[in-house]
């Protein structure tokens, strides 16, 4: 049985942070792998600073490929939309019913949980780890200990809407997104305005 972290988002861009995060989550997890699961524009949902799919699975594998355990998956782009994480969670389930699934989260989603579709289900089938954002309390009920943990990983100070204003501005964003990711915005000249 592997067990697989399902890191999710949109993405967009990937930067440094969701990197350190997603490598210091598989080195000091136990998992075998963690997959960084690019959540899908939402057809229903015009967002004119959210990224094509393409763009944002193709800087995720940029990333990925250069991390040990780390893989980028489409995985959610081929469910019914809006894509719920119970839903995604039961879909991999069901299509690798072998494997167990740990749902990593930032503090900030774990304090807004109660308002996830079907939270409760989440935890009483699959394990949480919640990483720790600056400004959130990580609380975690005595009847979740045994599925719910906080990992003790590095807090980043740099968020996607940060970098897409700094490329809007046409200022630097060397240092806040791989190499890799800064090259492939550059040549597409994307979120530059």
């Amino acid at each position: 049985m592997r067990k697989i972290g399902i890191f999710g988002g949109s993405f967009n861009p990937i930067h440094v942070g969701h990197a350190l995060i997603a490598s210091y989550i598989v080195e000091n997890c136990g998992l075998d792998s963690l997959w960084l699961m690019v959540s899908p524009l939402n057809p229903l949902k015009e967002d004119k600073e959210m990224m094509s799919d393409y763009h944002r699975l193709r800087m995720c594998e940029l990333v990925s490929r250069r991390l040990q355990n780390v893989i980028t998956s489409a995985f959610e782009f081929d469910l019914p939309k809006p894509s719920y994480t119970i839903d995604t969670l039961n879909a991999l389930q069901e299509k690798f019913p072998d494997d167990e699934f740990y749902l990593v989260i930032g503090a900030d989603n774990w304090c807004l949980f109660d308002k996830w579709k079907d939270g409760d289900q989440i935890i009483e089938k699959y394990h949480i780890l919640i990483y720790p954002r600056r400004g959130f309390e990580i609380n975690i009920p005595v009847q979740y200990s045994s599925r719910v943990s906080i990992v003790d990983a590095p807090i980043i100070e740099i968020s996607s809407t940060q970098i897409r204003e700094r490329l809007s501005q046409m200022k630097d964003i060397t240092f806040y997104i791989p190499d890799g990711v800064e090259r492939y915005i550059v040549k597409n000249r994307l979120y530059m305005q």
